[in-house]
């Protein structure tokens, strides 16, 4: 397998532990490859991990589009040119996430009958599969026939990602029948209703998204985005809410430490860094975006799923199962 390309200086505690999460892949087995500027070595311990010269970062405030277009000598970009030239086989960042989706559209390019990329994030659900939550940020506005698209994506994602045969996908609405939503989701659901290739059950409301109800929830993404962020604060105020109730409590410290062993795997199992990253379906090639703050263990894992994606094909399943228009 070729190395996964890693941003080095993506994400608010690049380069430490940006660098720190690829040698823990690399020790698993996983090839890596760092992207960033050429005294890398010099300000933090790469081990002997090889290097993707790259002179420029695009900040977090940076203008997306604009900032792969200007800096073209950044590590976002030659990432994603390591991808496309087949030095690496996939490319995974913490960086940007507006650039990180702009250099792989750019420079990747979009699958052959691909109206727009998404961006698929993982929901955990407690005691269950996860569900596959598209687009997630890629695209605020969309067309109907988009979502058509981001179902068919979704769907094969969680197939080759979670290993669910025939995953159940839902158009996220404010109701649950065929009537119910904006002139979007009303037009959509005709169309996924009448669409082959995956399995559609019909409109999903925001508290199915954390339930074994569906697999693939499909909306746009700006919405998807709003309630990716939402459970997300959620999750972490009511766990930390949790941990502190039990641990408050002196008198309660006999049965704090006899939950505390229940609770935390359960944490973990509803932590972003858990599932390392969203992938951006639709480009050709393996992107992953990894969260701002990601630690070395999120990145580890984003590179692994970098990995399994690409050893399960899962872009060239999307482009034989995308058919182009022309």
């Amino acid at each position: 397998m070729l190395p996964v390309a890693v941003d080095a200086m993506g994400g608010d505690h690049a380069p430490d532990a940006i660098v720190a999460g690829a040698l823990l892949a690399a020790e698993s087995g996983i090839p890596v490859t760092l992207v960033g500027p050429a005294d890398l070595p010099s300000r933090v311990d790469t081990g002997s991990l090889p290097l993707i010269e790259a002179s420029e970062v695009i900040e977090m405030d940076d203008d997306p589009a604009q900032g792969v277009r200007r800096k073209k000598d950044s590590t976002l970009v030659r990432a994603a040119e390591a991808v496309r030239d087949g030095v690496a086989s996939a490319m995974v960042s913490a960086g940007n996430t507006g650039a990180t989706m702009a250099s792989g559209l750019l420079r990747m390019g979009r699958i052959r009958g691909v109206g727009r990329p998404a961006i698929a994030a993982m929901i955990p659900v407690p005691g269950g599969t996860p569900t596959v939550l598209l687009d997630a940020g890629a695209n605020s506005e969309v067309q109907a026939d988009w979502l058509v698209q981001f179902a068919q994506m979704g769907s094969i994602f969680a197939e080759h990602r979670l290993g669910i045969a025939n995953p159940r996908v839902g158009l996220l609405s404010i109701g649950e029948e065929a009537g119910k939503g904006d002139s979007l989701r009303k037009e959509a659901f005709g169309l996924l209703d009448e669409s082959s290739g995956f399995n559609f059950i019909g409109n999903v409301e925001g508290r199915d998204v954390m339930s074994d109800d569906c697999d693939v929830v499909v909306t746009d993404g700006f919405t998807g985005n709003v309630v990716l962020k939402t459970l997300e604060g959620a999750m972490r105020q009511v766990m930390s809410a949790l941990t502190e109730a039990v641990t408050a409590n002196a008198e309660l410290a006999e049965h704090a430490a006899a939950l505390l062993p229940e609770i935390l795997p359960l944490q973990t199992s509803l932590e972003a860094e858990t599932y390392g990253g969203a992938m951006l379906l639709g480009t050709n090639g393996v992107c992953i975006i990894s969260h701002g703050s990601s630690s070395p263990t999120a990145i580890n894992n984003a590179i692994g799923v970098a990995r399994d994606m690409v050893d399960v094909d899962v872009v060239g399943s999307i482009a034989a199962a995308i058919q182009p228009h022309d």
